[in-house]
């Protein structure tokens, strides 16, 4: 999402748009990333806060410079996007100081189907050349594939035994891989194709092997030639 914005505005990633997966040892090039966006004017987010407990009291230092305006030049475009799952860790100056967006999935089959497709928009219906009557049919199924197993968590142990974080990412990345199949391949690889979303993309997610195996039958269910 947060990619697709930046593009409209003219942020392109890996130009003027920097992603960092905070994690061990992530720290020193996190706040190397910021220092430098914040003297040119990029765009820094930081994805996954909550796996860097031991960094947080740095970033809430570095934020109250930026804040405070403590920092020397700081560019009036520079902007800092932070990504976190709900956690006791994360400073609560940092959450103060800054703007705060919840994204939860819509409630419904059809809110999420019809969200994924707002979000899209002609752009994506029209990304791949190479089958485009395949690629609309297998989007939508995959489109409806992810919002059921989203839709399946309000079940509780009835739908997931763990109500694992299934997010739009997933669903990014999944309709990547499709776009790359369709557009290399002669014949639709359904083997390959169900492998990797069903078992590596959602399916990696999956802690238990019964839910993992329940995640490749509700693909298998949309997803058949």
């Amino acid at each position: 999402m947060l990619q697709r914005f930046g593009e409209r505005k003219g942020w392109v990633m890996g130009q003027r748009l920097h992603l960092v997966s905070l994690g061990q040892g992530q720290g020193l090039l996190a706040e190397t990333m910021i220092k430098q966006a914040a003297t040119a004017g990029d765009w820094v987010c930081l994805q996954n806060c909550h796996l860097a407990a031991s960094w947080m009291r740095r970033l809430q230092e570095q934020v109250e410079e930026l804040a405070h305006g403590t920092s020397q030049n700081v560019h009036p475009d520079f902007r800092l996007w932070l990504t976190s799952m709900p956690s006791p860790v994360f400073p609560v100056p940092v959450l103060q100081n800054g703007i705060k967006l919840t994204s939860e999935p819509p409630k419904g089959v059809k809110a999420n189907i019809g969200r994924t497709y707002n979000d899209a928009g002609d752009e994506l219906l029209d990304s791949c050349a190479a089958k485009p009557h395949e690629w609309r049919r297998l989007l939508f199924s995959l489109s409806f594939f992810h919002a059921v197993v989203q839709e399946r968590r309000k079940f509780g142990p009835l739908g997931w035994n763990i109500c694992y974080d299934f997010n739009a990412s997933d669903l990014e990345c999944s309709s990547s891989t499709l776009r790359m199949f369709l557009g290399e391949a002669e014949a639709i690889p359904w083997e390959a194709l169900e492998y990797v979303i069903g078992q590596v993309n959602y399916g990696g997610r999956c802690g238990e092997m019964c839910a993992h195996h329940t995640c490749v039958a509700v693909l298998h269910v949309w997803w058949t030639p």
